[in-house]
């Protein structure tokens, strides 16, 4: 009865060392693997603009990201319980619910109160600096990669390029002050993101990318409860207040822009470089402007498909480069 038992230790301890190394040690993606990945954030979180904006019609914004990340990471967890995954150690669930709260709450939470007082034109060229953030964050991070001079040369395309789309010039602002909390936040938020998500690939002990995308989404759910209670979006909430048009879109958040987009960017920064996996923030907008005239009949002009075009150039230049890493110690806080 002992030997019967301390086999089936024996095993579910194999099992276990078995999937975390298999979790850590992966083969390196194939090229349809990779491509599928881009092509899935790039179209997923360039569409969550326009469910962002249907979803909060009748939602507050945090409350509806709180619930938009929690339920996502809770799904995912479940599934990956069910599939007999293994479970985060104790230390491994702090380090993922704290990265989850920096990048979801840090980036998330303070973009959506920024644009309380900050022009959209003007918010999207400063959110179109984070890629560079993640370049220098990573650079200089112990055993990080060192950029080339072309990464340097597209990160500067690709902001040009989205400084035209947005064209903050033409907003109004103009002769006009601009709130100093609302940029600080914004500058806030694309600080916090890249940090949060270079932390977590430099992690000592990381977790496998689907339950690292499950706990952080789940740490950023919470966080964003907490903001939305301090915020005081929970007086006078009703569910029966909100309509079937913004439930729509909340399902379509939860299931495709977490669960999917989400996720997919953590797999992401597991497997190339973060100059890459950030272009995101480049494209995202160009998908958004397109699903606009699309689903809502929004006027593209000329300078669109330019300016287009431009993000595009300095997306294929920064996807081309190789990172190299940097000589010196590996992190030891991690």
């Amino acid at each position: 009865m002992l030997l019967a038992a301390c086999s089936v230790r024996k095993w579910r301890i194999r099992r276990r060392v078995i999937w975390t190394m298999s979790a850590t040690l992966e083969q390196k993606p194939s090229m349809t693997a990779m491509v599928t990945a881009f092509a899935a954030i790039y179209l997923v979180w360039g569409s969550t603009y326009l469910g962002m904006h249907v979803a909060i019609e009748t939602m507050p914004p945090f409350l509806m990201g709180a619930g938009r990340f929690g339920i996502a990471g809770a799904l995912l967890l479940a599934w990956l319980a069910a599939t007999s995954a293994a479970m985060p150690t104790r230390r491994q669930w702090v380090e993922n619910l704290s990265v989850g709260a920096v990048m979801l709450v840090g980036g998330n939470g303070l973009v959506a109160w920024s644009l309380h007082y900050v022009p959209s034109g003007v918010a999207a060229l400063i959110i179109a600096i984070s890629p560079i953030f993640f370049v220098l964050i990573e650079w200089g991070w112990p055993g990080g990669e060192r950029p080339s001079l072309l990464t340097f040369v597209g990160l500067a395309l690709g902001f040009g390029g989205a400084a035209w789309l947005a064209a903050p010039w033409e907003n109004g602002v103009g002769g006009h002050a601009v709130h100093v909390g609302g940029l600080l936040a914004l500058v806030g938020a694309c600080v916090l993101w890249p940090f949060g998500s270079i932390y977590a690939k430099h992690l000592r002990n990381p977790v496998a990318p689907f339950m690292a995308s499950a706990v952080q989404m789940i740490g950023g759910g919470l966080g964003l409860g907490v903001v939305s209670l301090l915020a005081g979006e929970w007086a006078g909430f009703h569910l029966t207040g909100v309509s079937a048009r913004s439930w729509g879109a909340f399902s379509y958040l939860v299931l495709v822009g977490s669960l999917v987009g989400f996720s997919t960017f953590v797999w992401l920064m597991k497997h190339t470089t973060p100059a890459r996996a950030s272009t995101y923030a480049y494209v995202n907008p160009v998908v958004a402007v397109f699903l606009g005239w699309l689903i809502l009949d929004e006027h593209v002009d000329a300078r669109t498909v330019w300016s287009a075009a431009v993000i595009i150039a300095g997306v294929v230049l920064i996807t081309s480069q190789k990172g190299r890493r940097k000589e010196g110690k590996v992190s030891r806080n991690t």
